[in-house]
């Protein structure tokens, strides 16, 4: 398979988190690069949820090895979807996150079909990770009974000198301030709903500081954090505001509790201020250890022909899904900068070293598996 060639089909796909019609071509060009092999080609729908793409080359749902990714990616200027090679960079919108891995993922399914390995394989591509993963949550809840030893997660772009050991948890949260409306000259009359609300965010503040590429930026970056996504208050400037809310993106590291998040939450509010949890997730925290993980990062090493550090991200990844049930995940993805940025892009050279790793590991966990 052509990878650069397949990703750059794929980035062509306007596949904005929603537009089905475009995210629905997209999967029937993945289900026709299969057409005439042994894989089986689900794409699962239900409802209103975005689509999952689900090839596999085995009717068992205990898979040896899981790639994980996603096709949808955030809205773009019409030009970011025609992709464009300058030296050894390709720019466009998914270059990074995730298309070019998303091909990664579908030539290691084209390998694995070709050379018979011994593997149980798959991949899962989703298409509304950037809104929540409901789709995946859908699909994983009709395969309940789906699990594998190792999960590949190629979905922490940025740097292919760097393996990913540990996520946060991400947890969104809505702050809702009550007020009592008045007219602006007469703010005694009234209860500011936004001025309660600001008074509950400077507490907040006092738990989970502010951090800024201007102001304090932290050496242990392995820390709790929250930024306010999105704050509401408010329709006239003479009227004093009845109600206010804020979109709270909180990540926690794997020693903070959701019991710790509500306990500093409580002691925050103001009076007439009250919140609720929109989502909560899991952290995925991997041994350094761990066998496939060092196999993994030895083939990585002698392919890069440099040592390879392990790291810790703040962002999600829905490879959680599977470590709470026991998976090892390896995340590792390949070089590049500009996400959900104008100037995306990606190093193609580390797109192909990617996929190189990924064969060398699936050959040796195959050499296992005969002896």
């Amino acid at each position: 398979m052509d990878i650069i060639h397949v990703a750059q089909d794929l980035i062509r796909f306007r596949t904005e988190t929603g537009n089905r019609p475009e995210i629905i071509k997209c999967l029937n060009y993945i289900k026709d690069l299969f057409a005439g092999t042994a894989a089986k080609t689900e794409i699962f729908e239900q409802g209103d949820l975005a689509p999952v793409i689900f090839i596999r080359n085995t009717d068992s749902e205990q898979f040896d090895v899981l790639v994980l990714g996603h096709l949808d990616v955030v809205k773009a200027d019409d030009e970011m979807f025609e992709p464009v090679i300058k030296g050894d960079k390709m720019y466009g919108r998914g270059t990074l996150d995730m298309k070019s891995f998303a091909a990664v993922a579908l030539n290691s399914m084209e390998y694995v079909l070709q050379n018979n390995l011994p593997l149980k394989f798959g991949v899962i591509l989703s298409t509304d990770e950037e809104k929540g993963s409901h789709g995946t949550e859908a699909f994983l809840k009709s395969h309940a009974g789906i699990n594998a030893e190792i999960v590949l997660d190629n979905d922490v772009g940025g740097d292919i000198t760097k393996l990913v050991t540990k996520c946060k948890n991400p947890v969104f949260v809505k702050i809702i301030s009550n007020g009592l409306e008045a007219h602006g000259s007469t703010p005694w009359e009234g209860i500011d709903a936004n001025e309660m609300m600001i008074q509950t965010l400077v507490k907040i503040r006092q738990f989970y500081p502010y951090y800024s590429k201007n102001g304090i930026d932290p050496e242990d970056k392995w820390v709790d954090t929250v930024h306010f996504a999105k704050i509401c208050g408010g329709d006239v400037s003479n009227v004093i505001s009845n109600y206010c809310e804020t979109l709270c993106d909180f990540r926690l590291v794997e020693t903070s509790t959701m019991a710790d998040l509500k306990a500093n939450l409580d002691k925050c509010l103001q009076d007439g201020v009250t919140y609720k949890i929109v989502s909560e997730s899991t952290p995925v925290v991997m041994d350094e250890r761990n066998p496939h993980i060092l196999d993994y990062k030895k083939f990585a090493e002698e392919i890069l022909g440099r040592p390879i550090e392990f790291e810790h991200i703040g962002g999600a990844t829905d490879s959680r899904e599977f470590a709470v049930k026991g998976s090892t995940v390896i995340m590792h993805s390949g070089t590049g900068d500009g996400m959900h940025a104008s100037g995306e892009y990606v190093e193609i050279n580390s797109v192909k070293c990617i996929a190189e790793i990924q064969i060398k590991f699936l050959e040796k966990l195959a050499l296992e598996k005969k002896s």
